[in-house]
C-alpha cells in the first residue's frame, strides 16, 4: 500500500503574485480607455472640418491646440489611475474648500468674454474653474457622504449635500454659467440617489426644483422681477418655439437642425453649414452639429455608441467598487457625463434649452478635456483598485 501523500495548502502562487503586484500593477479597463481614445480621435477629425475657416491663415489653430489638450489629459489621467483615490477622502474640507475659492478667484480677475467671466488667463491657456469644479464636488459630496453613511437617510445629511451643492452652482451661474451650475446640482442628486436617501426626500428635492424652474422662468418675470438676465431666459424657453423668432433667439438650433439633417447618412462633402460658421459655437457647444453633417447618421451613431460606452464602464466601475467611496465617486461621474451628452446633443437636435454645456471630450476646450480626463482616471484607480481587493480576498491564509 502506497504512503499517504502529505497534506499542502492549495496552490496560492497566483493569487499571492497577484497581491505582490498590488494595485499600481493592475491592469487598465481595456473598455474604457477604448472609449476614451475614440472620442478624442472623432474630436480631432471633427474640429479640422469644422474649424479650418475660423482663423485665416491658420486652419489647424483648433486642431492642434485640441490635441495638446488631449495629451496633457492623458498624462494627468495616468497619474491619477496610479494613485489610491481612496487617501482622497480624508482632504474632504481641502477639496471643497479648493472649489469654493476657484470660482470666486475667476469671479475676481477672471477676464470677460461674451458677457460671461468664465475663465482666467494665463499666458498659454484659460483656466475655467467651474469644469474642474464638477470633479472637486464629485469628491468632496462623496467623502461627506461616507463619513454620514449610518445617516443617510436623515434629513439633516439631504440638506447639507443639498447646500453644499448649491452654493457653488450659485456662484457659477452668477458668471453667469447656468450649463455648470445644473451639472453641479444634478451631481448632488445622483449621490444622494446612490447612497440611498429616501424617495420621500428625492421627490421633494425634485418638486422644490420644479417650483423654483417655475418661480424663475414664468412667476417672477410676470412680476417684473428679472432673476436670470433675459438672454438667458430666451434660450432656455427658445427650444419650444425656435421658428417664432429664427434670426435671433433661434437661430442657433435652427441653423444646427439644418447641419444635422444635410448629414444624411453617411454626411455631406465639405460640410459647408458648419465649416462656413453658419452654426456659432460648432466648436464648442454645436460640435455634435458639426459630427452630423460631417459624418452623418453613422458618424452621429458611432460618437453616440462611445458614450454608451464610456457611461457603461463607469456604471461598471461603480458596481465592482471595493468601497463606498469609489462607488459614490463613479455615480457622480456617471451623473456628470450622462447629463451632459443628453443636454448637449439635446440641444443640438431642438429637444432640450441652450445652456452652454459642453459634450465631454469632444467639445474643443481645455478645462472640459482636462477635467473629463481627470474623472476618468479616478475611474481607472478605482477600477485597479477592485481588482487588486478581489485579488487579495483569493488568497488563502497559511500559517
Amino acid at each position: 500500500m502506497s504512503p499517504l501523500s502529505p497534506i499542502t495548502a492549495p496552490d496560492t502562487r497566483a493569487a499571492d503574485a497577484a497581491a505582490a503586484r498590488g494595485p499600481r500593477s493592475a491592469p487598465f479597463d481595456p473598455l474604457l480607455a477604448l472609449a476614451v481614445a475614440g472620442l478624442g480621435v472623432c474630436s480631432v477629425l471633427t474640429l479640422k472640418s469644422a474649424t479650418r475657416n475660423l482663423i485665416p491663415g491658420s486652419p489647424d489653430y483648433y486642431v492642434q491646440r485640441q490635441a495638446l489638450y488631449l495629451g496633457l489629459g492623458f498624462v494627468a489621467m495616468l497619474a491619477l489611475s496610479r494613485l489610491d483615490y481612496s487617501r482622497l477622502r480624508h482632504y474632504m474640507s481641502l477639496v471643497y474648500g479648493a472649489l469654493i475659492f476657484s470660482i470666486l478667484a475667476v469671479l475676481a480677475i477672471g477676464h470677460s468674454a461674451k458677457g460671461a467671466t468664465r475663465a482666467i488667463s494665463f499666458p498659454l491657456f484659460s483656466f475655467q474653474a467651474s469644469e474642474l469644479g464638477k470633479i472637486l464636488l464629485v469628491l468632496a459630496l462623496a467623502a461627506f457622504m461616507v463619513e454620514r453613511a449610518r445617516h443617510v437617510s436623515e434629513r439633516d445629511t439631504t440638506i447639507r449635500v443639498v447646500l453644499a451643492a448649491l452654493i457653488p452652482a450659485m456662484l457659477v451661474i452668477a458668471q453667469p454659467d447656468l450649463g455648470s451650475g445644473l451639472v453641479y446640482m444634478v451631481i448632488s442628486y445622483v449621490l444622494l440617489f446612490i447612497a440611498g436617501t429616501s424617495w420621500k426626500q428625492l421627490a421633494a428635492i425634485a418638486a422644490l426644483v420644479a417650483v423654483a424652474a417655475t418661480f424663475v422662468l414664468v412667476a417672477a418675470p410676470a412680476a417684473g422681477v428679472h432673476v436670470l438676465k433675459p438672454y438667458q431666459s430666451e434660450r432656455l424657453t427658445a427650444f419650444l418655439h425656435p421658428s417664432s423668432n429664427p434670426k435671433k433667439v433661434g437661430y442657433q438650433q435652427l441653423e444646427s437642425k439644418i447641419a444635422i439633417g444635410a448629414g444624411q447618412k453617411t454626411g455631406r462633402s465639405g460640410a459647408p453649414q458648419t465649416s462656413l460658421n453658419f452654426v456659432p459655437e460648432d466648436q464648442t457647444d454645436f460640435i455634435f452639429a458639426a459630427v452630423g453633417e460631417k459624418y452623418g447618421f453613422l458618424g452621429a451613431g458611432l460618437v453616440l455608441l462611445l458614450f454608451g460606452l464610456l457611461i457603461s464602464r463607469t456604471l461598471r466601475i461603480l458596481v465592482m467598487s471595493k468601497d463606498l467611496f469609489g462607488s459614490l465617486i463613479a455615480a457622480g461621474i456617471a451623473g456628470m457625463l450622462m447629463f451632459q451628452v443628453f443636454v448637449n446633443v439635446g440641444m443640438t437636435i431642438g429637444i432640450m434649452p441652450i445652456t452652454g454645456v459642453t459634450l465631454p471630450l469632444v467639445s474643443y476646450g481645455g478645462s472640459s478635456v482636462i477635467t473629463t480626463m481627470l474623472a476618468v482616471g479616478l475611474l481607472q484607480s478605482i477600477y485597479v483598485q477592485a481588482r487588486a481587493s478581489a485579488a487579495l480576498k483569493g488568497r488563502v491564509l497559511r500559517d
